[in-house]
């Protein structure tokens, strides 16, 4: 393996960061900022406790997971996208380097992104409640991948997408609605049971919920359920990138 390859791809995303601070780093800290303002004042006066956990607490997990979501999905697609949009995907094509060190240096990269602004929300979020994490090692595997499974989403969204309108659909169109409507900032135990059972159709709902039970062992949906639903779209995700690379789909001419 072309571990020189992997680590220019790697940093050169990650430089990225550094030229974009404000909207890479503060823009997330300044948005989960008026999250806990606006809800806690506004739902948290009238919801003091889900599941004998503080309403505060209780939505923090949902924030994690909306900044990661949108955080690897968005680095993950662009990361791909601007070579193609430069024209300087041929060049890395070109070269002697694999299909997965590709992958693992873009996607490691965006992954890595997400994971630090998750871990600066975290930090936010305890300026604000208290928080225990009751399954630490837990917590860390959903996290990671979480983390691990968007950044391919998002790196197949940025190798599928002809411009940035088709870019951008996905990351800011699609996931927050699945994200707001998932349980991040109610248990959808608390809906009538219609929709109930159309709630346990959208994925995010799996990812928020095992996330959450992490933290404070309550739970919509089994975390076992959860955890086999990351590996199934994991598993998903990497054949279909698979296949992408052996036919060249919207790579070359």
């Amino acid at each position: 393996m072309n571990l020189e390859a992997i680590k220019s791809i790697y940093f050169f995303e990650m430089a990225r960061t550094r030229r974009t601070l404000l909207q890479s780093v503060v823009s997330p800290v300044i948005s989960t900022s008026l999250y806990f303002i606006v809800f806690g004042a506004a739902v948290g006066s009238r919801i003091q406790e889900i599941d004998g956990v503080s309403y505060g607490a209780f939505i923090t997990p949902g924030l994690i997971m909306l900044t990661l979501l949108t955080q690897c999905i968005g680095n993950g697609s662009f990361g791909i996208y601007f070579p193609k949009f430069t024209g300087t995907i041929y060049e890395l094509l070109s070269s002697p380097v694999s299909m997965t060190e590709i992958v693992l240096g873009y996607v490691g990269a965006a992954a890595t992104k997400g994971m630090m602004i998750g871990i600066i929300i975290l930090g936010t979020a305890s300026l604000f409640v208290d928080l225990s994490i009751a399954h630490p090692f837990v917590m860390l595997l959903f996290f990671v991948l979480t983390a691990v499974t968007f950044s391919l989403f998002g790196f197949i969204i940025g190798i599928w997408a002809k411009d940035f309108e088709q870019l951008n659909l996905i990351p800011m169109l699609v996931i927050p609605p699945l994200v707001f409507l998932g349980g991040s900032f109610y248990s959808v135990n608390m809906l009538p049971p219609f929709w109930q059972a159309v709630s346990h159709f959208n994925p995010v709902l799996y990812l928020i919920s095992g996330f959450r039970w992490s933290f404070f062992e309550i739970a919509d949906v089994n975390p076992v359920v959860s955890f086999a639903i990351i590996i199934v779209f994991l598993a998903v995700l990497m054949g279909l990138l698979t296949w992408i690379f052996r036919t060249g789909y919207r790579l070359r001419n």
